[in-house]
């Protein structure tokens, strides 16, 4: 068994991304932030759907538009193929946790 609260580094420059299950379909990860964001005008772009969860902490998720989602502990978005986002930014008081599912 583990826990996706632990194992976490007291040192974290970068974005930690865990693999925690994948196959052909579909791969579930764990990523932890701490006061990390995208940079400016950096964009995701993703072949696959992506479902996310916010376990701890707060984010904003932006696009393109102008339009943005803030994230806060239980809150959870999804994010369809090709919708081109980026994380504007996440909490620096306390480690954000998210768990991500991309699909299809």
């Amino acid at each position: 068994m583990q826990n996706l609260l632990t194992n976490i580094p007291e040192q974290l420059p970068g974005e930690l991304f865990t693999t925690l299950l994948e196959n052909d379909q579909l791969k579930i990860e764990r990523i932890v932030s701490r006061g990390h964001h995208s940079p400016e005008n950096d964009w995701y772009d993703q072949d696959q759907h992506e479902w996310v969860l916010v376990i701890q902490g707060a984010a904003r998720i932006g696009y393109p538009e102008g339009q943005s989602s803030e994230l806060r502990s239980g809150d959870y978005l999804h994010i369809p193929a090709h919708r081109r986002h980026r994380v504007e930014w996440t909490s620096s008081s306390e480690d954000t946790i998210w768990l991500a599912i991309h699909y299809g």
